[in-house]
């Protein structure tokens, strides 16, 4: 399946590159939103992504475009304020989701529906992958992972079976024990039985929720006055972390409700655009699957 960028419309919406000035695409991916960007007015760009690959193909799809690239995670706020070099920005998108290239490429092992080594970084460098957290993680850990990122209430019979089974070397074996594991009318419902700990496994290993409220807030500090921050997520507790983190930025006093003023000095950054998040059209969920999952939140600096 070729990559289709997720919420396209929605995002240019939200962004207006046509005010021209320098954007973030903190999550730069198969690049279709940064050529989006750059095509509508942007004078600049930043490009960032962890994946190495994902950095290889946007340089080549944007070749001629006003564009910087940054190899890091986007939480690594010290790198993108060093490549910013002081200047604010006019628009960031976060598109926090698993991109298409990666999920096709068998070898990286995100897939529960095709045979690959357990893998699942988005970032090939880096030390930790599914491998040593399904063959090394105790079952108490891998339970909480499995509950906590993947809202499975099966966890504590999914890790039973997978320390059971060790070990595990590839993501048909992994599926095969989840699904074994799972009672058989559980099985009948909500799609492929391992959907849910493969998220988990996956958010545990690229360490997705460590820090996003936190980024998202300093993101917004690197906006122009009016500038925007598009955020789309793909799973409940990434959608939480967004509407959490925005609400933080609208209304950050800390002073007890008592207070009858604010003594705490925290003033708001701005405010949420969007009370509840843009979903998909019904003919982006039926052109692009992936979609249907998707949640698009908007903040607006002053």
């Amino acid at each position: 399946m070729s990559h289709i960028s997720v919420l396209l419309p929605e995002c240019m919406e939200a962004l207006l590159p046509s005010r021209g000035g320098l954007f973030i695409d903190a999550t730069a991916g198969g690049g279709g939103h940064s050529e989006a960007i750059l095509k509508g007015g942007a004078g600049g760009l930043l490009a960032i992504d962890k994946d190495g690959d994902a950095i290889e193909r946007c340089s080549i799809r944007l070749a001629g475009y006003p564009v910087e690239f940054l190899r890091t995670d986007y939480k690594d706020l010290d790198a993108v304020r060093e490549a910013l070099g002081g200047r604010k920005v006019q628009g960031i998108l976060m598109d926090l989701g698993v991109s298409s290239f990666q999920l096709d490429e068998e070898e990286r092992g995100f897939s529960y529906s095709r045979k690959a080594p357990l893998d699942m970084r988005m970032d090939k460098s880096a030390p930790l992958s599914a491998k040593e957290v399904v063959n090394e993680y105790s079952e108490e850990d891998l339970k909480k992972i499995i509950y906590q990122y993947g809202e499975e209430k099966f966890a504590p019979r999914i890790a039973r079976a997978i320390v059971k089974a060790r070990p595990l070397e590839d993501t048909e074996q992994l599926a095969n024990v989840i699904r074994d594991a799972i009672p058989a009318p559980a099985r009948r419902q909500g799609g492929n039985p391992a959907k849910r700990t493969f998220q988990a496994i996956r958010i545990e290993v690229n360490k997705e929720l460590e820090g996003l409220e936190e980024a998202i807030g300093e993101y917004i500090d690197l906006l122009e006055s009016g500038g925007r921050l598009a955020i789309i997520s793909f799973h409940s507790l990434e959608d939480r972390a967004v509407k959490n983190a925005m609400r933080t930025a609208e209304d950050p006093c800390t002073c007890p409700k008592e207070f009858p003023v604010c003594i705490c000095g925290k003033k708001p950054k701005g405010k949420a655009l969007t009370r509840k998040p843009i979903l998909p059209s019904e003919k982006e969920m039926e052109e692009n699957p992936r979609s249907k999952s998707a949640k698009l939140r908007i903040f607006e600096h002053i």
